[in-house]
């Protein structure tokens, strides 16, 4: 039997493009199975990318203004949803995840997140004549939840093992965890989920630092790899908060945007660091945290990680990682059978389809929402 078509929308808080899955799916959870039969990122027309890297680092806009950009992004993801089905089969279901401009997670017991996404889901919907559903974060946080992180139930059905505890990192701007136990008992409310700190997002905007502009990334982790880690630098920025914070936790650009890089680069002028010892030490930063919250928040190492996102093509990060730990194997999602590069745009393609038949999106005990919620709001076709 055919499985329901389905594309998946997502820009992360890298702002690299958009990236863009159309799958094929069936079953619903334990028998859930996924198809990839396309998948592109396409970039924003760079004025856009740079309105939308304006308004995540807090620039003050109008509501014109802002309207005008909530637009773009919508047609923006719209075409990228149109050419994805050239050459296939058209899909029936649009999950659009929009991009991320603002993110607050609940400040304590009983208070609201908030955590706005561009990109209108009725305007994708009218122009590509397909039911979009968007705005997924929002019902999790009516619930007194983050709204993040939203893959963990995603990566249960597909990535989970009958013998292996398994940490799904996923690193894109901002990294984010899954903890997997074993597949067996009461698996299911074992997982746990969480924001590990910066991802991308500092060692980009340290090479856009760098170059003024003239690069977007350090390709491979190249220009980081030719320079040498400042550990007294890395031991220092742990001590942040947010790294010691218990789960559940989110965090995004607010946190770890151009404000703390410029903090970051004055605390590494006492120790005279050139571009690629800074990007080394960035780069440190990111694989430490990652570990440092494994080892702090889990009950122990576990038994594999695989990486996803942009950051899984990072080798040098991917290097650190694996030195520091130890004998856990580092490895891809896309050696397990689930494309590394658009892992996060399957996923919003999947809560789609689970928002379509009536199923909840979230893991209360990941995102600390009161009870489970259907995700996203239904925005039928117009044509």
């Amino acid at each position: 039997m055919q499985g329901t078509r389905v594309i998946g929308l997502m820009s992360g808080t890298s702002v690299d493009g958009i990236d863009t899955a159309l799958v094929e799916i069936s079953g619903r959870e334990l028998d859930l199975k996924v198809k990839l039969l396309a998948g592109e990122t396409y970039p924003y027309p760079p004025q856009l990318r740079e309105h939308i890297l304006e308004l995540g680092a807090g620039t003050a806009v109008s509501i014109a203004e802002l309207a005008a950009i909530d637009d773009a992004i919508a047609r923006n993801f719209a075409e990228a949803a149109q050419h994805i089905q050239i050459g296939h089969q058209g899909a029936t279901l649009i999950g659009s995840h929009g991009q991320t401009v603002y993110h607050r997670p609940p400040q304590g017991l009983g208070e609201l997140g908030y955590s706005c996404q561009l990109g209108r889901g009725a305007l994708i919907a009218y122009l590509t004549g397909i039911t979009t559903i968007s705005n997924f974060r929002t019902a999790d946080i009516a619930a007194y939840g983050h709204g993040a992180p939203l893959v963990p139930k995603i990566d249960a059905y597909l990535l989970s093992h009958p013998q292996e505890e398994r940490c799904i990192q996923n690193i894109g701007g901002i990294g984010n965890v899954t903890y997997l136990p074993a597949r067996n008992d009461d698996w299911l409310s074992q997982i746990r989920g969480w924001d590990t700190g910066p991802g991308n997002s500092l060692l980009d905007l340290a090479v856009q630092h760098f170059t003024n502009g003239a690069k977007s990334y350090d390709e491979n982790g190249d220009w980081a790899a030719s320079g040498t880690p400042c550990y007294p630098l890395v031991e220092q920025w742990l001590s942040h908060e947010y790294f010691h914070l218990p789960p559940p936790k989110s965090t995004g650009r607010e946190l770890f945007g151009v404000t703390y890089l410029y903090d970051c680069l004055e605390n590494a002028q006492a120790y005279q660091l050139n571009s690629a010892d800074f990007l080394a030490t960035i780069t440190e930063l990111t694989a430490a945290s990652i570990v440092y919250s494994y080892d702090t928040f889990l009950p122990r190492r576990p038994h594999r990680v695989l990486l996803c996102g942009g950051g899984s093509r990072n080798i040098y990060l991917k290097n650190r990682l694996e030195l520091l730990l130890g004998n856990v194997p580092v490895s891809t999602t896309d050696e397990f059978g689930l494309s590394a590069a658009f892992k996060e745009a399957i996923a919003f393609a999947i809560l789609a389809y689970w928002r379509n038949i009536g199923i909840p999106g979230n893991l209360p005990a990941v995102t600390g929402a009161s009870q489970e919620m259907l995700l996203g709001e239904i925005h039928g076709k117009y044509s």
